[in-house]
């Protein structure tokens, strides 16, 4: 059994060919916690945290099965984003990312062909994050750490996150920028699901713009920042952020060249649900800039990630190619 185990191991790196960015989990020891009548870091059976999708509560001998069926190799695995947290203090901030990275780890040691792991981190403070970012990848050899696109109405551009970008940059962690919630919309339309399908959108534009116009990509040159949803609307609206730069010297105050300049310096997931708008992305910041992201196992996520790739006709092969796998296993070093 020993022996075969590593043949099928070294046959799937031969034929390694999908490699999914935006896959999340459900914390397993929230819900053994709430599922026995205790409460977890505050949160107990009554909070929202605890409301799932079936799939949520499946074993990874579970979601493998489901990975297979959809043709997906590699999830690189994140907590779901309701365990954020950022408004709590920072020391149950930092217990529940803690116990979250803990558990990620452990599927990563259990299957580590089939999984490798973002960290959750208490964002609240920086120095924290640091630290258990630090931690994440040095001693559970997680891949990086996946964050909100705000922490408590704050931008990233704000100067107190300056060391945390810097430690991130050192570090080489790939940073994966996905919303928690509320969004943005939701101050003027919570209806109709537009909070997730619109404001999920505008949240990454902000977070593209924040990055760029506050100088946090110039200072740090190598920072490695993924944006989920294929970077929202910043391809779309760059003309006009262009513009701004133009006409406007508050929009020059920390960059010294176009808001388009930096496009290319941002990675993001294929997740647009368009294969027009997955072509107009390519073509802004380069296939090299573009990976697999399926937001496994949630409704907003694509039914069958890895055929959707392989038959979009505007794509050539090496395109679908270097999105499904080549550049997260150069990126991640898989």
């Amino acid at each position: 059994p020993a022996r075969a185990k590593i043949q099928t191991s070294y046959l799937r790196r031969l034929t390694l060919r999908s490699i999914d960015i935006h896959a999340h989990s459900h914390p397993q020891c929230f819900l053994r916690a709430v599922n026995s009548g205790q409460d977890w870091h505050g949160l107990t059976g009554d909070s929202d945290e605890a409301d799932v999708d079936p799939k949520e509560e499946w074993t990874p001998d579970q979601r493998i099965t489901d990975m297979d069926s959809l043709g997906v190799d590699v999830q690189v695995v994140s907590t779901t984003a309701n365990f954020y947290q950022y408004h709590r203090d920072v020391a149950t901030g930092l217990a529940i990312a803690k116990e979250c990275n803990d558990e990620v780890h452990q599927m990563t040691m259990d299957y580590p062909d089939r999984f490798k792991g973002f960290a959750t981190l208490p964002m609240q403070d920086s120095k924290t994050a640091i630290s258990e970012l630090d931690r994440a990848m040095s001693q559970l050899g997680l891949v990086g750490a996946m964050i909100d696109d705000s922490v408590n109405g704050k931008t990233y551009d704000e100067p107190e996150f300056l060391p945390f970008w810097k430690a991130a940059e050192q570090m080489g962690a790939l940073i994966f920028i996905h919303q928690g919630s509320p969004t943005v919309v939701e101050a003027r339309i919570d209806e109709y699901h537009l909070p997730n399908t619109i404001g999920n959108l505008a949240d990454r534009t902000i977070t593209f713009a924040s990055f760029v116009f506050g100088g946090v990509m110039d200072k740090c040159p190598d920072l490695k920042i993924c944006l989920a949803h294929g970077g929202g609307y910043s391809c779309f609206g760059i003309g006009r952020m262009d513009r701004g730069w133009q006409v406007r010297s508050e929009a020059r105050a920390n960059i010294q060249q176009l808001p388009s300049a930096y496009l290319s310096k941002f990675y993001y997931d294929c997740l647009t649900h368009s294969e027009p708008a997955l072509r107009m992305l390519i073509d802004s910041v380069g296939v090299e800039r573009v990976v697999l992201g399926t937001d496994w196992p949630f409704d907003m996520g694509i039914d069958w990630p890895v055929s959707w790739v392989q038959g979009l006709t505007s794509l050539t092969q090496v395109e679908k190619d270097a999105i499904l796998w080549q550049n997260l296993e150069l990126l991640l070093g898989i």
